[in-house]
């Protein structure tokens, strides 16, 4: 006997790429929270003045009781001491995973980044606080799935090319 989808539950690819463009906006902030404007609207690939100025003090605190020592050793000898280079490739690298998770566009490796960040700031943080572990569990989990149900493939730029060419090896890359 068949049974009929229960509603809601049909179309899991959909709620997937529901789930993929809420967690894309939430990288997207650091357009606005993290990269240089010009004339305050037009942002530019690079960290802001505020983002360079507020990222150390953020990692120094992260640092400070870190129990992961040799992830506690590298925030304080690798991004303490190259604060503007971590604070452009933080401020980047959210946006990047942002809009491409976003719009759908090579999810692959716009969620492998992503998953690269969360683990990143999870072992930062995962000392803090409960919610802090539990936010970066949700958000590398988010990731993985992101990557292995390739779902930039469901309302995104990634399935717009899959559609046009459907035998191409630009259609079947496994970063879509």
């Amino acid at each position: 006997m068949h049974q009929r989808p229960t509603p809601g539950m049909s179309h899991p690819e959909k709620w997937l790429a529901f789930v993929r463009v809420v967690v894309g906006l939430y990288f997207v902030k650091a357009l606005w929270q993290k990269l240089e404007l010009v004339g305050g609207v037009i942002p530019i690939p690079l960290a802001s003045g505020r983002w360079i100025e507020t990222m150390p003090k953020i990692v120094a605190k992260q640092a400070s009781e870190n129990p992961i020592l040799w992830y506690k050793h590298f925030l304080e000898g690798t991004v303490l001491q190259n604060p503007a280079l971590f604070a452009h490739l933080t401020a980047v690298g959210e946006t990047v995973v942002g809009i491409g998770l976003t719009l759908g566009l090579l999810n692959g490796l716009s969620s492998a980044a992503g998953l690269s960040m969360a683990l990143a700031y999870g072992l930062a943080t995962q000392w803090m606080s409960p919610g802090q572990r539990g936010f970066h569990i949700v958000l590398v989990a988010c990731m993985i799935a992101f990557f292995g149900a390739r779902a930039g493939r469901r309302w995104g730029i990634d399935e717009i090319i899959a559609r046009r060419k459907p035998d191409s090896a630009l259609a079947k890359r496994p970063w879509s």
